[in-house]
């Protein structure tokens, strides 16, 4: 995984080099915890491509790489458990990222619900 991370990291900024800003996908997953959190009450507003806002909890209590996941300042959920460890690296390296909802699927198990895309922003 390293070594995709930094080979994908250099084409992305030879890219960069060439333009303002490049968006660099580095990850597509479900959310985790969407039933526990605000999604369901927020369901009828989130659209396929609005920004999430990706935060780092290094301090919870269950996952020290733990990256929780916001819309419009609502908490929907987290990234993935066994998904997250590329992306808190990220962001404790200070490299900017951010989240995108790539699908919504009316769907009775939670983790089918939301699927979010993460970009490096270089």
């Amino acid at each position: 995984m390293r070594f995709v991370w930094i080979s994908l990291l250099s084409l992305a900024l030879s890219l960069a080099a060439r333009a303002e800003s490049v968006r660099l996908l580095v990850q597509s997953s479900p959310l985790a915890g969407f039933q526990y959190h605000a999604g369901e009450a927020l369901w009828d507003e989130l659209k396929v491509g609005d920004r999430l806002t990706l935060i780092r909890e290094p301090e919870n209590p269950y996952d020290a790489r733990a990256v929780r996941v916001e819309w419009r300042g609502h908490k929907l959920g987290y990234l993935p458990r066994a998904e997250n460890e590329a992306v808190a690296a990220a962001m404790d390296r200070g490299e900017r990222v951010e989240g995108r909802i790539a699908a919504l699927v009316r769907h009775k198990n939670p983790w089918r619900r939301l699927r979010i895309d993460v970009f490096v922003i270089l």
